[in-house]
């Protein structure tokens, strides 16, 4: 080998190793020190009946922002750095709070900024990176990201991308902005624990889905008719039993 390419694969190699660094999260800070959580609020399965805690994203912000004390909801994993977001159940089996729109408790984060955005616009797109460690028992499981529908407009999500207990990733599309009428499509399935990553986009008035980088599978958005809408990220458990999600990587664009 030429010294000149010797000393070109030290280079890519020494690049590639401070990205990796770059890229590391740091246990020792909260969540908003290793994820950009500017553009996110937090809503959390405690507080008060019909009136969970919502954390704004002023206070996620930096090494020293928002984690819960006790390490029971939103914080940052000892070992590598995750952001994890746990539920301890629902709330026939827990103490914990849902929204008076909801019979189910969430760990999760919603767009903020913007607070809405229009489906027909040439890019909206969420990606993330996370493990589910624990699902909980119902049949599609908790939900990892979503779309819903812009809260002037209607109480009810666009769609919603569901982990079960069997590593199932099924997503839920609701026919109408009045919600009860979903249809489910099986996207992927991924065992309890490991690592993956999804995308969903909203563009063009085109609805999809991807898993681990594959090809974006189009969705059917029926009678929706592309309402103003918002992201959201983390647990939503939709069962009785506890469910845990570790995130490593999100990001929005528009």
């Amino acid at each position: 080998m030429s010294p000149q390419i010797s000393a070109l694969s030290t280079i890519i190699l020494l690049g590639c190793a401070i990205s990796r660094a770059t890229a590391a999260l740091d246990p020792t800070c909260a969540p908003g020190g290793n994820f950009d959580l500017s553009k996110w609020n937090l809503q959390l399965p405690i507080g008060s009946t019909g009136s969970p805690t919502t954390i704004k994203s002023t206070d996620l912000q930096g090494c020293s922002g928002y984690q819960d004390p006790g390490h029971k909801y939103f914080f940052t994993e000892s070992g590598d750095g995750a952001l994890v977001m746990q539920v301890p159940g629902s709330p026939s089996s827990s103490d914990c709070v849902t929204t008076k729109n909801s019979l189910h408790c969430r760990t999760e984060l919603r767009e903020s900024n913007p607070s809405s955005w229009d489906p027909n616009a040439a890019k909206n797109r969420l990606k993330a990176t996370v493990a589910v460690t624990v699902a909980d028992d119902s049949k599609r499981g908790t939900v990892v990201g979503q779309i819903h529908i812009d809260d002037s407009i209607s109480t009810k999500p666009v769609c919603e991308l569901y982990y079960n207990a069997q590593g199932v990733l099924t997503m839920g599309v609701e026919k109408t902005r009045a919600g009860g009428d979903s249809n489910f499509t099986t996207i992927a399935t991924v065992p309890v624990g490991t690592t993956f990553s999804y995308e969903i986009r909203y563009e063009t008035n085109v609805l999809s889905v991807s898993v681990n980088g594959g090809a974006m599978k189009v969705l059917e958005t029926f009678d929706l008719d592309a309402p103003k809408s918002y992201f959201k990220v983390g647990n939503y458990n939709q069962g009785n039993s506890p469910s845990d999600v570790h995130v490593f990587a999100i990001s929005v664009e528009h």
